[in-house]
């Protein structure tokens, strides 16, 4: 008996720590999520839907927790292309913030996110669904960021940022309020670990990257104030990898309509090879610097031309990426079949 009676404790104390084990192991796999802010002028190049597609995927992947999506692009068409895209994708909880009175872009190209917005089938419905009404009134970016920020622990954010450094720069000035105590710069420090940016050109001096020179006054303070590890994908990075109009042409004839397929066939006449300038910023942020060549450590300043200068630094944290001929063909393969492969929700 007294032999049973020891098997039996045994017994409940390899079940109890089996039991500590697993809950290990589970709060390992949840820690080990990223947390991610996508920050985006999605309806000018068309890069940017590509690169939140590969977003959903990471998501599906378990890989990441996209906390939000700001637009830095004015109007209503980029969140209600937002919206269909988190929509389309199975998360339309994602949460989307906004701008107001940001840079005048509205004429710079082709808006894919209104293109796709008015698609309409045969009986006057839309092609897309939607879960948003008024996206006028959806919170302001700079503001939501402290809403969100305040609620993760501490250097757990990674923000992805691919277009204009206008709600950064907000970001940064804003003073402490009921979210939090802490002005903006204070909440970055200690809340966001790591900013990777798609800005500038490093190989061309003559060469002013779009992203910047919409709004230089915001870049200028984000490469200099920003008070955590910076690291950009410049221009010739992602010049340097073309996603494939074949590919949209091809891989994708398992979705009748796809607002990332559409997106792309309108932004210019078909076929056509695009650069994968935001995707690269993707691609470091989620799975690491292990496609790419990147810089010693550095600062990066901006020029009131809009060019940023580089200079080496061992106390700096300021990073550009490279990539050679061998890593740029990785990366193309590692795009086309990430981003044509089928989603985890589609229906």
């Amino acid at each position: 008996m007294t032999h049973n009676k020891f098997y039996a404790v045994g017994l409940l104390l390899l079940i109890a720590l089996s039991s500590c084990t697993s809950k290990d192991r589970s709060t390992q796999i949840v820690s080990d999520v990223q947390k991610i802010i996508f920050e985006t002028d999605i309806g000018n190049d068309v890069d940017d839907a590509l690169a939140l597609d590969m977003l959903y995927k990471y998501i599906d992947e378990g890989d990441i927790d996209l906390l939000s999506i700001m637009i830095n692009k004015e109007g209503t068409y980029p969140p209600e292309y937002t919206d269909i895209m988190n929509t389309w994708y199975g998360y339309p909880e994602i949460p989307v913030g906004i701008i107001h009175n940001g840079a005048d872009c509205e004429n710079d190209a082709t808006n894919y996110a209104k293109c796709v917005s008015l698609m309409k089938k045969e009986n006057g419905e839309p092609i897309f669904r939607r879960s948003l009404n008024n996206y006028s009134t959806l919170p302001e970016a700079h503001i939501l960021y402290r809403e969100l920020l305040a609620k993760q622990p501490d250097n757990s954010v990674t923000i992805i940022s691919v277009g204009f450094s206008t709600n950064l720069a907000r970001l940064l000035d804003t003073p402490g309020d009921d979210f939090s105590p802490l002005t903006g710069k204070e909440l970055v420090a200690k809340k966001v670990k790591l900013l990777c940016t798609m800005a500038g050109c490093f190989n061309n001096p003559d060469l002013y990257e779009y992203n910047i020179v919409k709004d230089i006054p915001a870049a200028k303070k984000v490469f200099a104030e920003w008070p955590t590890r910076v690291v950009t994908s410049p221009f010739e990075v992602g010049v340097a990898i073309n996603y494939p109009g074949s590919s949209i042409e091809n891989d994708f004839g398992w979705a009748p309509a796809h607002p990332m397929v559409e997106g792309y066939k309108c932004y210019l006449e078909m076929p056509y090879d695009r650069p994968t300038w935001d995707l690269t910023s993707v691609l470091y942020s989620v799975e690491g610097s292990s496609y790419f060549n990147i810089s010693p450590a550095g600062k990066i300043d901006v020029t009131d031309k809009g060019a940023p200068t580089f200079t080496t630094d061992e106390k700096g944290d300021r990073y550009y990426l490279m990539v050679d001929s061998v890593q740029a063909e990785n990366i193309k393969q590692h795009f086309i079949e990430l981003i044509s492969r089928q989603p985890a929700n589609f229906k």
